[in-house]
């Protein structure tokens, strides 16, 4: 099953048909909203608005563990991130699409960004944090949609909700970054913990604020350019969910095969009963 989280702009999909709305409680509090599944050409999927419907959410009040493990409940097997990104780099033009796959995290340790802890330790392997296969398909379904895509490059995870300063625009450019936004990075943690594929359509909205030949950020000019990449973004999604069914090669599906180090005699039931689907498959 492929699951989309939208973000800024996208916050339904028009062509699924068998829709029904699944509201769920987690162990981990309530997701951002009801999860809406159905059927987009022929395959299954299920849609999240990560910030609720109206976009009533900052990025740092989001519940990230609930909507993964949501998702996981749910049987999703490759998650599609739909997010608006700054440019840090001339090339990567306001309107143009990019699938990032690397990250620096600049958010500030306030945000739950692992299913682990109270008496279970895990250390997911994350050197390449997003899935390459899924990554090359969006990546492909993008140049069938006829967008302008780059394909990799780094997201530098910021905290938000404020944008950046001018110094802080240039020093992640300075630190390699291609793009920026606020809320990538935590879901693509949980997404490999829980080994599910994850991949990013990252829509370009604005220069920050680094580039001296372009007006600073401004909601305003960012909502404009949400509208036209939102309706783009539905392409790649209607044209990558057929690829998306196909054989994966990639090993997100077995990331957690070595990553507890706990003893398991040691860990506690409730801990295991509360982490579910995420560890059932090795712990039963």
């Amino acid at each position: 099953m492929i699951g989309v989280i939208g973000g800024s702009g996208l916050y339904e999909m028009e062509g699924l048909q068998q829709i029904e709305e699944v509201t769920l409680e987690t162990p981990f509090g309530q997701p951002s909203d009801a999860f809406i599944t159905g059927v987009l050409n022929g395959v299954r999927m299920v849609f999240l608005p990560r910030h609720g419907r109206g976009h009533r959410l900052l990025p740092s009040e989001v519940n990230y563990r609930a909507n993964i493990y949501g998702m996981k409940q749910l049987g999703v097997e490759r998650i599609i991130s739909v997010s608006a990104v700054g440019s840090l780099k001339e090339a990567i033009v306001p309107g143009h699409i990019v699938i990032p796959d690397q990250f620096i995290d600049r958010t500030k340790g306030v945000r739950q960004c692992t299913f682990f802890g109270e008496g279970i330790v895990a250390h997911v392997g994350f050197a390449d944090p997003t899935c390459a296969c899924l990554s090359n398909k969006l990546y492909q379904a993008a140049q069938k949609a006829g967008a302008v895509t780059h394909k990799g490059g780094t997201y530098i995870c910021m905290e938000g909700p404020a944008f950046s300063t001018r110094a802080e625009s240039f020093l992640y450019r300075s630190m390699g970054g291609d793009i920026i936004g606020m809320t990538n990075l935590t879901e693509a943690k949980l997404a490999r913990e829980a080994e599910i594929c994850y991949g990013v359509i990252a829509l370009s909205t604005d220069y920050d604020c680094w580039h001296d030949s372009h007006d600073d950020v401004t909601v305003e000019a960012i909502l404009e350019i949400i509208h036209q990449n939102v309706t783009m973004a539905k392409e790649i999604i209607r044209h990558a969910v057929q690829d998306c069914v196909l054989e994966q090669t990639c090993n997100c599906s077995s990331a957690l095969q070595y990553a507890i180090i706990t003893d398991r005699a040691r860990i506690p039931a409730e801990t295991i009963a509360k982490l579910g689907p995420v560890v059932s498959k090795y712990l039963p």
